[in-house]
């Protein structure tokens, strides 16, 4: 029976296998690490919850809580707290709350007149017609100004990214913006006339979209996906050789050989950059072992060491607890985000605490922040101790917090986030381009899709979509 291997037992893989389950489709997970679910962490300790990757789930489509439902997972979802939608950027070295309306805009003190006389002129400034690719930073300067730049649009990307806004492109890191110019000639108009279009796509902008986590933590949706799949995860095994052959794909792994129907690779970018794929060759005797089934492989192999390019800075997530009346901040709202220019060492904080119930004991506060990123690497790879020394440092002067925190939980990644850097297009092309090559052989997840927790679960949903009309095809 036609089948399909997944490589990589993230959110994207588990979902894609979860998709193609549900078809009976036959599947087998491939993961290298001794547990599903990638980044995705939320350990529970003495009465805190700490989120280690990703805090929310942000509603962008219809397609997302669909997916939660065919989970089982809708009694289990936890919608963020209403009163927690405020978002806070620093500026004069204190969080300052961001305007919810146009009016607001006009009153806030966190940008100065010429910021706000900018935004008035940006639909008279032309949109940019020669088709060439723009940094985030260029695109900002050009249509808006300096100061929206630095004390707004860089703390967004620390906080999206952890990215650098001079190198992050625009058409491929934010889409969306480059869309608004080159459709309606305006961010300003395309706002307000592209609401309605989005509407009747059933999309919401992720600046609206709502968040909503689990009960226990975000862990609770790869532990049910994995539970569902059973034996069909194998953990501790990692791909190292694909070759297509004139019937299916022959799968060599740390554990034995395979083969299958379809391929998807759900990894990361560097590890594909040193799987071994070759297209094409005539089919592989049955029960040859691994060196005679190296071989027999066809000569015509397919180059993937190009996307060890691409950038993933290192990120450390510290969580602490502290008490309530330790923080004169009320910390309600989702969380504040620091720009470079303000002499922070961390690029924001989450008031996880805040956005959804039973993170912190009663009386106590959750507050999750993010070190290093494109803007300082280095202080990702110190010491747990002195990660939370510095950030204790940060939220002293910016929150009021004092004493010591009674949690404490850090993790780092030493490569966090695929960085859509300028000219990141051709990575998009060449995946493309040997999809085309290699029938059956797909690719997904953060390095093409879009780096949100949301975005992860879309490419799952969609590439199953793929590999299965594949199969139904052939």
């Amino acid at each position: 029976m036609k089948s399909v291997a997944i490589i990589g037992a993230g959110i994207t893989g588990l979902t894609a296998a979860f998709c193609l389950k549900r078809k009976g489709i036959p599947i087998t997970v491939y993961e290298a690490g001794n547990r599903a679910g990638g980044v995705i962490q939320s350990v529970r300790r003495d009465g805190f919850l700490a989120e280690c990757g990703p805090n929310t789930i942000l509603e962008t489509s219809p397609e997302i809580a669909e997916f939660i439902r065919d989970a089982g997972l809708a009694a289990r979802r936890l919608d963020s707290d209403p009163q927690a939608g405020a978002r806070y950027i620093v500026r004069y070295r204190r969080p300052i709350a961001m305007p919810g309306s146009p009016l607001g805009f006009f009153a806030t003190r966190l940008f100065t007149v010429r910021a706000k006389l900018a935004v008035l002129r940006e639909p008279f400034i032309p949109r940019r017609r020669d088709g060439q690719e723009e940094s985030v930073a260029e695109f900002v300067q050009r249509r808006l100004n300096q100061e929206f730049l630095d004390h707004a649009i860089d703390a967004l990307v620390a906080g999206v990214y952890a990215g650098d806004p001079y190198k992050l492109s625009v058409q491929q890191a934010f889409p969306r913006l480059a869309e608004l110019e080159a459709r309606y000639g305006s961010l300003i108009r395309g706002q307000i006339f592209g609401a309605g279009e989005r509407k009747r796509r059933g999309e919401i902008a992720k600046d609206r979209a709502p968040k909503f986590s689990f009960d226990e933590g975000l862990q609770v949706l790869p532990d049910t996906l994995a539970a569902n799949l059973g034996e069909a995860v194998k953990l501790n095994t990692s791909v190292t050789n694909l070759t297509r052959t004139e019937s299916s794909w022959h799968i060599s792994t740390s554990s034995g050989e395979a083969e299958h129907s379809a391929v998807i690779y759900c990894g990361t970018a560097y590890k594909l950059a040193g799987l071994q794929v070759a297209s094409g060759g005539a089919a592989l005797p049955r029960g040859l072992g691994l060196e005679a089934a190296q071989q027999h492989r066809p000569t015509n192999k397919i180059d993937l060491s190009s996307f060890a390019e691409i950038r993933y800075p290192p990120v450390a997530s510290v969580v602490l607890g502290f008490r309530r009346e330790d923080a004169t901040h009320p910390c309600q709202g989702f969380g504040m985000l620091i720009p470079k220019v303000e002499g922070f060492n961390i690029l924001g904080t989450i008031f996880s605490s805040s956005l959804f119930p039973n993170r912190a004991p009663a009386g106590h506060l959750t507050l999750t922040s993010y070190v290093g990123g494109e803007r300082q690497s280095e202080l990702a790879s110190l010491p747990a101790d002195k990660l939370v020394e510095l950030v204790c440092a940060d939220l002293r002067v910016l929150l009021g917090v004092r004493g010591q925190p009674k949690f404490v939980h850090c993790d780092v990644y030493p490569r966090a986030i695929p960085q859509y850097n300028l000219g990141y297009r051709r990575y998009r092309a060449l995946l493309a381009e040997i999809e085309n090559r290699a029938p059956g052989l797909y690719f997904a997840g953060h390095y093409r899709d879009g780096v949100s927790l949301g975005d992860s679960i879309l490419s799952g949903c969609h590439i199953a979509r793929r590999a299965g009309d594949f199969l139904t095809a052939k």
